[in-house]
């Protein structure tokens, strides 16, 4: 049997990793700025995050959500402390798409409507609801399309006002940051429009933070620099540090019904180690600074590199725009200085660490990038 070929892959097999590096079956050691997609949150192989897991391993792994599992209630409330949100209530599941999925559905049976907004270069998920929300029709199967999806242009106040005075809208989907869009940091007024015309048509704000989330750009939550609570968070990537593990936070003003929701699998004795495991490094580590600090310092001195177009983001969530004749730098970083990055479409650079990255390593990256520049 062959593996069904859907992923462009580079030819490197990393064996190994410990913080931000990780090493290849030959022993070349690389840089991981992107840390699979953002999901590497506290490091590779994070000495408490192994010790969390081996121990819970030799305790019990999984049973499903038929039974007391203490676990889930201390994960829920270690949340709400280091998050900020305390009145919020957590749903557990395993991944970033079934995270909005599930939150689109559960705005649909609080306010009984069917119309989400949804913003043009979005990305929220491959699964039904969540890939409808997603604007690329090239991942959107036949089965998939519905005309209850409106997408509107990024940032847009005027058409965000007209959806609403036209249509009855369910929901507002958005990313505090959209990650596969290119790194675009949603306007702070714009998401207080949001909550605003939320509130008048009671519809369900939805911060899609699977990759801009936990302390990513030195908030909790990349829509806390608007000063607005959103309705429902959902979560994944960092939240597990590679273990499979997603959620959602939701507003009070929404209860739970007996079967509303389900999983067969979130919340699983492993998964809720590997998510207090990730919030106890952030606290003890105070990793939300160091985002701060340490991607403060990367997009200050990004900036001072003539040839790129515009450095974009916040925290540890950089998008490196360049003209279209450096399109290779990218590959030179990966093949020439053993560097991790990811991309966006046409031609932006992103950078996703750990949290803990170092400003050592940061410095050996801006070293890395001037030689490619050059």
């Amino acid at each position: 049997m062959k593996l069904f070929d859907v992923y462009p892959i580079n030819p490197i097999e990393i064996v190994k990793g410990i913080g931000s590096l990780v090493y290849d079956d030959k022993g070349t050691e690389y840089l991981d700025l992107y840390g699979g997609h953002a999901v590497i949150s506290i490091g590779h192989t994070n000495p408490h995050y192994v010790s969390r897991l081996e121990d819970q391993l030799h305790k019990i792994g999984f049973y499903s959500n038929s039974i007391e599992i203490p676990l889930q209630k201390e994960l829920a409330e270690k949340l709400g402390q280091v998050s900020g949100k305390t009145e919020y209530q957590l749903f557990l599941c395993n991944s970033g798409a079934e995270a909005n999925e599930n939150a689109l559905k559960l705005a649909s049976f609080y306010n009984g409507k069917k119309k989400v907004i949804a913003f043009r270069k979005s990305f929220h998920g491959r699964t039904s609801l969540a890939v409808a929300v997603t604007d690329n029709p090239k991942i959107v199967a036949p089965v998939n399309e519905t005309d209850n999806v409106i997408f509107l242009p990024w940032a847009d106040e005027a058409a965000l006002e007209e959806a609403f005075k036209n249509n009855e809208i369910s929901s507002v989907i958005i990313e505090g940051i959209q990650g596969v869009g290119g790194i675009q940091v949603a306007p702070i007024d714009f998401l207080k429009k949001i909550r605003t015309l939320c509130d008048e048509y009671n519809a369900v704000f939805i911060a899609d933070s699977v990759q801009c989330g936990y302390g990513r750009t030195g908030k909790f939550f990349s829509h806390d620099f608007a000063g607005v609570d959103a309705d429902i968070y959902s979560m994944a990537k960092g939240m597990g540090n590679g273990f499979p593990i997603g959620g959602i936070i939701i507003s009070p003003k929404i209860q739970p019904v007996y079967g509303m929701l389900g999983t067969t699998f979130g919340g699983n004795h492993l998964a809720c180690a590997a998510g207090l495991a990730v919030l106890e490094v952030m606290e003890r580590d105070n990793l939300m600074q160091n985002a701060t600090d340490v991607g403060g310092y990367l997009i200050e001195e990004l900036k001072k590199f003539n040839k790129v177009k515009e450095i974009r983001g916040r925290g540890l969530m950089i998008g490196i725009e360049l003209p279209e004749e450096l399109a290779h730098v990218r590959k030179d970083l990966l093949y020439k200085h053993h560097i991790f990055t990811g991309e966006a479409k046409p031609n932006v650079v992103r950078l996703l660490p750990a949290l803990n990255l170092t400003k050592t390593y940061a410095d050996r990256f801006l070293e890395a990038f001037k030689t490619v520049l050059n």
